[in-house]
């Protein structure tokens, strides 16, 4: 009789979980992505240019850069800001270029001189 009643107690807990995970709750913020436009992602790729030379993941000649271009690009079927810096002072043709990735909301997803 006691397992019976263990057995349906924490079955009942199975069941009473996901209603409480339906839609329709509200937790206090939304998941929906506030663009910012092309100032706010330039200014958000100028943040993560100053972290990468500040930790020394790109050289130093860097952190005084301005971007050169900053645009929307579809990647994946997503929306991103590509900001473009170009520094002159790179001697190797490679890494002249350095492209930060932004989510349309100006969040980081990456850097790379390829630009891919």
């Amino acid at each position: 009789m006691k397992t019976l009643a263990t057995t349906l107690f924490l079955t009942s807990l199975l069941f009473g979980v996901p209603a409480l995970a339906g839609s329709g709750h509200d937790h206090g913020h939304s998941h929906a992505q506030t663009p910012v436009d092309q100032a706010g992602a330039e200014k958000n790729a100028d943040k993560v240019r100053a972290s990468l030379v500040k930790r020394e993941k790109i050289d130093k000649t860097w952190s005084m850069i301005k971007a050169d271009s900053v645009k929307k690009d579809q990647r994946g079927g997503h929306p991103e800001w590509v900001v473009i810096y170009l520094n002159d002072e790179i001697t190797d043709v490679e890494k002249k270029k350095l492209y930060v990735f932004l989510t349309i909301s100006g969040e980081y997803i990456a850097a790379n001189y390829s630009g891919k």
